[in-house]
């Protein structure tokens, strides 16, 4: 329900010469023509700063380019079809050069041949740009553990997106898009770590027991392994 509002802009704090000429029409105090103009005016304005205003633009016109690995680009493919319809969210305009897009979509498994080949597009694309791995495959190697295949896209690009799966369905794939739009908006969402209070649980942040067979990750050597204490390795 809209509320009518009775004060003249002057009373909100508005300074201008305009305003703040009362004697214009026939009667003494009536609000002046460039207030009657106005109207209601400062009900229907939309203040804010450029940067969230070109964030806001870049987040709802994503232009993803037109690139397929494996069998993920088939639900990719089927994310643009009416009965998905990811032009919703700004994000159905597949372009055919990658100096024309700004998002990339990891949709298969990454062999270490094809690596090479993907860094050039990513290269040549757009700035800002943007990457989603979509799959088990493209995100972690998924079942391909072998010498053939990249275990995660993440360790020749920068990856902005994760989206599990084998393969996603069309509705996992807009979920990730939806969550890099409120990335780039400046909005991000909460990773698992930062909701359930597990900072620190990290791989590279984990230390070994004492007289685990497993090295350390990282940073010193953990206790029980060779040269934590000044041991030598016999």
């Amino acid at each position: 329900m809209a509320v009518e509002r009775k004060k003249s802009l002057a009373d909100y704090g508005l300074n201008s010469e305009r305003i703040l000429m009362t004697k214009v029409g026939p009667k003494q105090g009536e609000p002046s023509k460039f207030e009657q103009e106005l109207g209601n005016l400062e009900e229907k304005l939309l203040l804010t700063t450029v940067e969230k205003a070109v964030a806001w633009a870049q987040g709802y016109s994503i232009w993803p380019a037109t690139f397929g690995l494996a069998c993920c680009a088939i639900e990719m493919m089927s994310m643009v079809s009416s009965r998905y319809d990811s032009a919703r969210y700004g994000a159905e305009v597949f372009r055919a050069s990658p100096r024309q897009a700004d998002m990339l979509i990891l949709s298969g498994r990454v062999s270490i041949k094809m690596a090479p080949v993907i860094r050039r597009i990513y290269d040549q694309m757009l700035e800002p740009k943007w990457v989603l791995a979509m799959g088990a495959c493209s995100s972690s190697g998924g079942m391909f553990s072998n010498y053939a295949v990249v275990q995660g896209a993440d360790k020749f690009m920068p990856v902005d997106i994760h989206v599990p799966g084998c393969p996603p369905r069309p509705e996992a794939l807009l979920h990730g898009v939806l969550k890099l739009q409120r990335m780039i908006q400046g909005r991000p969402d909460l990773g698992w770590r930062q909701r359930y209070n597990a900072i620190g649980t990290e791989e590279w942040a984990r230390t070994p027991p004492a007289g685990s067979l497993t090295p350390p990750t990282g940073g010193e050597p953990a206790a029980g392994f060779p040269g934590a204490t000044g041991e030598q390795e016999s």
